[in-house]
């Protein structure tokens, strides 16, 4: 071979090497990041090219599906009860991608996941269309529904029920809301729509899940979790022994006393008394002479400064360190910048009514193939501990009179055994800005089982001030949740 044509062949090699090394640079080395790109048209096509599976609750799809008339996807996503069901499913849009369980659960409700790999080889060879898996929740249908039906017509708010012995969230319902259906397509109708929902046109914010993602202060509620810190610690070791608690009772380094509501009687108040009629002085002195450190691990036993994720993730709740004794005093009563969301609070009280025993909280009970064959099932899991059976057992008697005879009256179910906490928590600078009101509580059986604990929290800016409690507003929400779950297992 002459040697211009021994360079030629040389030059010819080098560009076959390059091609190769480029082909497999792109299949094999950026190969997910090209899946991912949202300019790729032809992943977004091949997504909405066959029918998605489907959320399912108690035996029943709270989605569907449908055909769309143009444009180059040929199926979009429809919701039933789409406001009610939001804070689980989220959504899934053509033009604005996903969130919730449409987002974490994508590749088993597209049938893109691995573990369906053989299903859809042969559905290749057979030639049938692909379809996605389902998701089976753990969530109750009429606990939904009484959890969402009690928050409409109440400003904003949101309800988390779990059931103590597993785990499981019965019900996630977040007000106002939205219908994911209106942004599942990918046309001028459901542009509009977006926009309206963006949170910079529409203050009440519908998108955010109040549920699992935004951190009230807790109030009231959070003495359960104090009362907590106090028998876990060995402050006192009964519900009946006095307090050390004088009134006034100022707060250390300052000349401030911590005031309560009202004239109740708070004065060397045992920790039943003080729950019962909510002694802010008496809490405040337990986080003071506790202290912040066994204060704090007390809270992170309840699961307090850790996101959870169920599988959707919840923001982490707020409990500080390094705060002074007064500072600790007011944060042992909710206040101060102590911030919790609903399920954490439903948390709290379903450890209580547990026994004592914190289990990790979860909305998807299993995975199925399109054919219904199981992929994944979820097993309770135990996530702390956060105080004795024998500590347990005697706050849930002190919970149990704040509903006997207490400030959580409205939650009474009869035949039934409830407890449960009421809170009202300043909001706005100077607490300029009507309250939340909150209540927590639990429900026990004849038989001695605890089907459902329950949180609720309700933002009425629109209520007169002084009709605002917890036990007034919200209490009522969360006995209709707990008679729905308990009319569901009869």
């Amino acid at each position: 071979m002459n040697k211009p044509l021994r360079r030629i062949a040389v030059f010819c090699g080098l560009l076959v090497l390059a091609l190769l090394v480029r082909d497999n640079w792109l299949q094999y080395v950026k190969a997910d990041s090209l899946k991912n790109d949202t300019d790729n048209r032809r992943v977004a096509i091949a997504r909405y090219a066959t029918p998605r599976g489907d959320i399912i609750v108690g035996g029943t799809s709270i989605t569907g599906h449908k055909t769309t008339s143009s444009g180059d996807f040929k199926y979009k996503r429809t919701y039933k009860n789409g406001a009610m069901w939001a804070p689980v499913t989220g959504f899934v849009s053509q033009s604005y991608g996903a969130n919730q369980l449409e987002y974490v659960e994508d590749g088993i409700l597209t049938g893109n996941d691995d573990r369906l790999f053989f299903r859809n080889t042969l559905d290749m060879i057979t030639g049938k269309e692909r379809e996605g898996g389902n998701v089976v929740t753990t969530l109750n249908a009429a606990a939904q529904k009484a959890a969402y039906d009690g928050l409409k017509g109440r400003g904003k708010g949101a309800v988390a029920a779990i059931e103590p012995s597993t785990g499981k969230i019965l019900a996630l319902a977040s007000y106002p809301s939205y219908d994911p259906s209106t942004i599942a397509g990918g046309g001028d109708s459901d542009a509009e729509a977006w926009k309206k929902l963006d949170k910079k046109n529409n203050p009440d914010d519908p998108m955010l899940n109040r549920a699992l993602r935004e951190v009230y202060p807790p109030g009231s509620t959070f003495k359960v979790v104090t009362a907590a810190a106090a028998l876990e610690n060995g402050l006192y070791d009964s519900a009946d022994v006095k307090t050390d608690s004088p009134l006034p009772w100022t707060m250390p380094g300052t000349t401030l006393p911590l005031k309560n509501e009202g004239n109740i009687p708070c004065k060397n108040a045992t920790l039943r008394e003080a729950l019962r009629v909510s002694c802010n002085s008496v809490f405040g002195k337990v986080g003071s002479d506790l202290g912040n450190e066994k204060m704090l691990a007390e809270a992170k036993k309840f699961g307090f400064t850790s996101e959870h994720f169920t599988p959707v993730r919840a923001s982490a709740s707020v409990f500080s360190d390094d705060m002074n004794p007064s500072q600790t005093a007011l944060s042992s009563i909710g206040q101060y910048n102590t911030a919790a969301t609903p399920l954490q609070m439903a948390m709290v009280a379903s450890a209580v009514a547990n026994d004592g025993k914190l289990m990790k909280p979860y909305m998807v009970d299993s995975l199925q193939a399109p054919s219904l064959d199981p992929i994944e099932k979820t097993e309770p899991e135990e996530l702390s501990q956060p105080l004795s059976a024998k500590n347990a057992q005697i706050l849930q008697s002190m919970m149990e009179t704040v509903v006997k005879e207490g400030t959580g009256t409205k939650a009474q179910i009869q035949g039934v055994t409830v407890g449960g906490k009421t809170g009202t928590a300043q909001h706005g600078e100077n607490n300029s800005k009507n309250p939340y009101a909150w209540f927590l509580s639990y429900a026990k059986l004849g038989d001695g089982s605890t089907p459902v604990a329950v949180a609720v929290v309700v933002e009425d800016d629109a209520a007169v001030r002084d009709d605002i409690s917890g036990g007034g507003l919200a209490a009522p929400i969360a006995k209709s949740v707990m008679e729905a779950v308990i009319k569901s297992k009869k």
